[in-house]
């Protein structure tokens, strides 16, 4: 096609125009849908929706069962950034190195990956069980029946419990892809340093980590937006309880949207939760791109 001098390719387009049509359907006009009945007291049940612009949002702010489940997930933000992905960077590096037996590892340690959070929930729940379960029963046998505890029916612990068996389901995704990434660092690199005098500890800080930062920065992102829309371990195992001391933001927007029947409401913390995840990607890559441009 050609527009006054200049030739313009519609080929890349053309190729575009599905996928791009796909994505407005089914992320963007969905996304515009929500901001609209976040403006509204919309039911989900009946077509009468009354624009009240604000209003959700104001509620929102002033409704403390919101700013414990924003908590709430703030908690599973620092525990999935802290865990999972320096226990999965060591992982990757144990299995990275091609002894006999590794790849059966980590077909082991991938397992969890591929059970549904039902079944993840139903496992962590036997293991949390007060009397029966493995963890009362595995402390009371070395000696430390004093730790033993309600995990799920204790406000004080039951989240924590929560990110706990999220965090064993995280692990071997970061893993993986921490896997992936060191098939990209060169042996020579490794090598060369190691002919320098490189200790293992420097070999690692100074060639291996900054050629794992593509791996790095999706593994952290994954993380990042996993634990802000966590929502089915918690559905699961406690629905939110005992008194909504582990209720999320997923969570309680699916409470109120469907089981309260306030979609206005509910869209309303579907879009805080929106921002929260958005604010946090937007500020952790653009932190980590211009670290990585400045060396």
């Amino acid at each position: 096609m050609i527009v006054g001098q200049r030739k313009i390719n519609l080929t890349p387009w053309a190729f575009l125009a599905l996928p791009l049509t796909f994505y407005l359907i089914w992320v963007i006009a969905p996304v515009v849908q929500t901001i609209g009945y976040s403006l509204t007291d919309y039911d989900g049940v009946t077509f009468d929706a009354a624009f009240i612009g604000l209003e959700n949002f104001r509620l929102l702010f002033t409704d403390r069962i919101f700013w414990t489940a924003l908590a709430n997930n703030v908690r599973w933000l620092i525990f999935f950034a802290l865990l999972p992905i320096p226990i999965g960077l060591g992982l990757a590096m144990l299995l990275n190195q091609g002894y006999q037996g590794s790849h059966f590892f980590r077909t082991v340690l991938f397992l969890p990956m591929t059970l549904s959070f039902v079944i993840i929930g139903q496992i962590w729940g036997w293991i949390y069980l007060p009397r029966a379960g493995a963890l009362n029963t595995l402390l009371e046998f070395i000696g430390m029946s004093g730790f033993t505890r309600p995990w799920l029916s204790d406000p004080g612990t039951v989240t924590y419990s929560l990110i706990a068996a999220g965090t064993w389901r995280q692990i071997p995704y970061v893993m993986i892809l921490y896997l992936a990434g060191l098939q990209s660092v060169p042996t020579d690199l490794v090598e060369a340093a190691m002919i320098d005098g490189a200790s293992w500890w420097q070999r690692f800080v100074r060639v291996v980590i900054p050629m794992l930062l593509p791996s790095t920065v999706v593994a952290v992102s994954i993380s990042i937006i996993d634990s802000l829309r966590a929502f089915d371990i918690v559905f699961v195992m406690t629905r939110g309880g005992p008194f909504n001391q582990s209720q999320v933001l997923a969570n309680f927007m699916y409470i109120e949207a469907f089981n309260n029947y306030r979609m206005g409401y509910g869209a309303a913390i579907a879009v805080i939760q929106f921002a929260v995840t958005f604010t946090f990607i937007y500020l952790y890559v653009n932190y980590t791109m211009k670290r990585e441009q400045a060396r």
